[in-house]
């Protein structure tokens, strides 16, 4: 489900609005318990089970892009709700990064960034390789 709200944020579309659509790929086992923490009004708060479990962990990334305006706040929103931050915020940085664009990250967040790649002699991948290798993945999953 969260490929499928990355997919159609790339191409443009409203992830926020794309939910309904995107549920009915869910099989219909899993539906109802996706669809409660989709909801316009869910709030983390209202999570029978913690949020490393998936659904509440896309269901509180879905609420801190839902409640939010930029990227950077949505990511503060998804820090702020607590227990697997960790994981909430990777998925919450993935929805927003696809709604909002690469240059809505704040540029104190990605000029830091350096990614060593073991068993390359020492190579380090930075913003732009990383950018390229995104690009690539996305044509190659188009």
């Amino acid at each position: 489900m969260f490929h499928e709200l990355v997919r159609l944020c790339l191409a443009g579309a409203d992830p926020l609005a794309a939910v309904p659509e995107v549920l009915e790929l869910i099989h219909p086992d899993h539906r109802r318990r996706y669809a409660t923490v989709l909801a316009p009004d869910w709030h983390p708060g209202q999570a029978t089970e913690s949020n490393g479990a998936i659904w509440p962990c896309l269901g509180s990334a879905v609420w801190a892009l839902r409640s939010t305006t930029s990227f950077e706040d949505a990511l503060r929103a998804a820090i702020d709700v607590g227990g697997d931050t960790d994981t909430v915020a990777a998925v919450t940085g993935g929805l927003a990064g696809a709604y909002y664009g690469l240059d809505a990250i704040p540029s104190r967040w990605t000029e830091p960034l350096h990614v060593p790649l073991p068993g390359f002699g020492g190579r380090v991948l930075r913003l732009a390789e990383l950018t390229d290798l995104a690009h690539r993945l996305d044509a190659g999953l188009g």
